[in-house]
């Protein structure tokens, strides 16, 4: 695979792992997900225009001596979000330490068990698999069920 198409693959992984992340306090002290997917969110509205303001102001101005200075705030605001968007990409993909894999797996069993249907039990989950379990846990298990594990 060409470094460019594992580009396109990160970005297009953490666009979904972003999606399909939990949002819950309860997470939040354990996984860093919340504040980047955050961040990342932040960055995809606002830097755009940064990048925008930056170059336009110059140009407005005619001061044609900072366009490359301009320039480059623009690339870097730009480039914010996508960084984000990638790191999440790479974490999907991330296998899980032994640790949260025997959570993953005790998680599934525990939905499972409740009746919800759920894809089969991977054997080396990653981060996305992780996200999916507990976004179901979230959705489908009652709090006492949840308090085992915050």
């Amino acid at each position: 695979m060409s470094h460019n198409a594992g580009l396109i693959h990160s970005l297009r992984d953490g666009q979904k792992y972003m999606d399909i992340w939990p949002m819950r306090k309860e997470l939040a002290p354990i996984f860093p997900e919340q504040r980047i997917i955050k961040a990342t969110r932040f960055a995809v509205k606002v830097m755009p225009a940064v990048a925008a303001i930056s170059v336009l102001t110059q140009m407005t101005f005619h001061n044609s001596g900072a366009m490359p200075q301009a320039i480059v705030i623009a690339l870097f605001a730009i480039s914010l979000p996508l960084q984000g968007i990638w790191w999440l990409g790479n974490r999907a993909n991330t296998l899980l330490p032994p640790s949260l894999a025997g959570w993953y797996r005790e998680l599934h069993q525990k939905i499972i068990e409740t009746g919800f249907a759920l894809e089969p039990i991977k054997a080396k989950p990653r981060y996305k698999e992780l996200a999916l379990v507990l976004n179901k846990a979230f959705r489908q298990l009652d709090k006492s069920a949840l308090d085992r594990w915050f």
